[in-house]
């Protein structure tokens, strides 16, 4: 049975994030297995927005973007603890995201999911098919 949900969503200083609760919500993800400290802590140095959801002091919930606060922002690691799945949690964390002050010129957010149904509930579409992508494990000729 979940934990009875007494989460209080903050927006969180990502430089006083404890990263420790953030690799161990990493590790409940298949997408982010085995990050370590060091990359974790050189990633949110590099983020323009990071919102956390926390119950007490734990993590239970986390979600960054990447922006120029103007024309474009992408969604990234949108991850909620397995416990506290299924509560809103990762719907409110979009939310305040697509509401957040420092977004609000921008024009288009795009992410890269594999759960788009979760996503076009909110709004998100997917008939939008305008990236490509491209992946160093994979292209070697760079080397």
């Amino acid at each position: 049975m979940p934990p009875t949900l007494k989460t209080t969503l903050t927006f969180s200083d990502k430089k006083t994030l404890d990263l420790q609760q953030l690799l161990r919500l990493f590790q409940q993800a298949p997408w982010a297995k085995g990050r370590s400290l060091d990359d974790a802590r050189e990633m949110l140095r590099h983020t323009d927005l990071a919102l956390c959801a926390w119950d007490g002091d734990q993590l239970v919930g986390f979600a960054r973007v990447l922006t120029d606060f103007v024309y474009r922002a992408t969604i990234w690691d949108v991850i909620v603890d397995q416990a506290y799945q299924k509560q809103g949690i990762g719907t409110e964390l979009v939310q305040r995201i697509l509401r957040h002050p420092r977004l609000k010129k921008v024009e288009l957010v795009w992410l890269c999911t594999r759960q788009p149904s979760f996503y076009e509930r909110l709004g998100f579409s997917s008939q939008e098919q305008t990236g490509m992508v491209w992946s160093r494990s994979k292209n070697t000729r760079l080397e």
